[in-house]
């Protein structure tokens, strides 16, 4: 396996809940119980002497502001060979619940502040969509406020020359699969099944594992 990134490189996920996933916060090397330690599972049982380090520093109820705030201690001075974000869900989420918006505006250039103290580190960079499959009453309201912030993302990728994982369309694939709650539960954090797929799909972008 060829990524660019040499041997023992670190791996470091960040974003919100989704990405926290119940990490243990007096444990560094705590991974949660989501996609990043399936990820990590599966990465050092298919390649161990590729002898990667993963850590996880995700956040629940982050927005792009907060990742931006953390970042220089959460990111950069763990001098990370590659780094994978997902964050955006709660700059949509808290208009509805909280009445506290995100402009686009300031969602973009918060994320591109981030992209572009990554990218002094010569990290490689993974940008994850932020996702949504209705659930709860109202969810489908959410989608004028989440579907520009996902064009950002995807804008800031062909910026940032970083691999994007368009999540969004994968679970809605999925969802014509099984109701949304089997992959969300609540339309935004995944179950299980959700957090084993956003695992599959970085598993066969970021390491070209095609048969999982």
């Amino acid at each position: 396996m060829n990524l660019g990134l040499g041997q023992n490189p670190l791996i470091l996920f960040q974003g919100d809940s989704i990405t926290d996933a119940g990490r243990n916060r007096e444990d560094p090397g705590s991974l949660g119980t989501g996609y990043a330690l399936m990820v990590a599972g599966w990465c050092q049982a298919l390649f161990p002497e590729f002898n990667a380090t993963f850590l996880n520093r995700g956040v629940s109820g982050d927005r792009v502001a907060d990742l931006k705030a953390r970042w220089p201690e959460d990111c950069l001075a763990l001098k990370p060979d590659l780094v994978s974000i997902m964050i955006g869900i709660n700059d949509c989420w808290r208009r509805y619940d909280s009445n506290q918006p995100v402009t686009l505006a300031a969602f973009e250039a918060d994320y591109r502040a981030i992209l572009k103290q990554t990218a002094t580190l010569g990290a490689r960079i993974i940008l994850c969509e932020p996702f949504l499959l209705p659930v709860l009453e109202g969810q489908e309201k959410w989608r004028e406020d989440l579907d520009p912030k996902i064009q950002v993302v995807r804008r800031l990728a062909r910026e940032f020359d970083a691999l994007l994982i368009p999540y969004d369309g994968i679970f809605a694939q999925a969802a014509t699969l099984q109701e949304p709650a089997y992959w969300l539960h609540d339309g935004v954090h995944p179950t299980a099944a959700g957090h084993a797929l956003i695992a599959r799909e970085w598993l066969r972008r970021v390491f070209k594992l095609e048969h999982l």
